[in-house]
């Protein structure tokens, strides 16, 4: 978010924006403490970091919803098994199947998890934290329309909105709508579009610049 009247620093001083915050200090140390009592493998927990880091996260979702909107036969397939369709993109993971819905001028789709968090990281990588409270995960089921409101998503009357209730063997990504004046451009380009709010239901894809 932008504020205005920031003042404009060009001071060639050292910033302290380059120290660690305290929550980044006590993560390192609590680290520290679990590597020195051997309980944490330092290769495995860099192995974690490297695949949450570049390998798993909501550009893996975009790209397969980018895929759909460029091709109506893998679209096609994606919305019949989510979770082989997701897979011949070389996104798997041990999360149980996935079912995609696909939104359209008459049906908005919001996905939850009623119990804990339950989330297709795969594809959307780490769930936000809002996605985990207790407030978002009762009341998108109470009131969707509210909530996407909330979000900045005003969603018409004349269009229905359908919440799915992920579980740990069964979780659910959105296909948004593909944004209009974009039919020229090439999936890459159709990817940036892609937001993982989108693929949740709370938000649509962005339009075209």
């Amino acid at each position: 978010m932008e504020h205005a009247g920031q003042p404009n620093h060009n001071h060639d001083h050292d910033h302290h924006d380059d120290v660690p915050s305290d929550v980044a200090l006590r993560v390192k140390a609590l680290e520290s403490l679990l590597i020195e009592k051997g309980l944490v493998d330092p290769a495995a927990l860099d192995a974690i970091i490297e695949t949450y880091e570049h390998k798993v996260g909501p550009h893996n979702g975009a790209r397969v919803v980018a895929r759909a909107w460029a091709d109506p036969a893998y679209r096609q397939r994606l919305l019949e098994d989510g979770t082989a369709a997701i897979a011949e993109l070389g996104y798997a993971g041990p999360q149980g199947s996935i079912i995609v819905v696909e939104n359209s001028d008459s049906v908005h789709n919001l996905i939850v998890c009623t119990l804990c968090s339950c989330y297709p990281r795969a594809v959307l990588g780490l769930s936000p934290a809002w996605y985990k409270s207790a407030a978002y995960r009762s009341r998108a089921v109470r009131e969707p329309r509210a909530v996407l409101a909330e979000f900045g998503t005003k969603i018409p009357e004349s269009v229905a909105v359908r919440v799915h209730d992920s579980t740990a063997e069964l979780r659910y990504m959105v296909l948004p709508m593909r944004p209009a004046g974009t039919e020229g451009l090439a999936e890459a380009e159709l990817a940036d579009l892609v937001s993982r709010d989108s693929m949740i239901g709370v938000a649509r894809a962005r339009p075209r610049d």
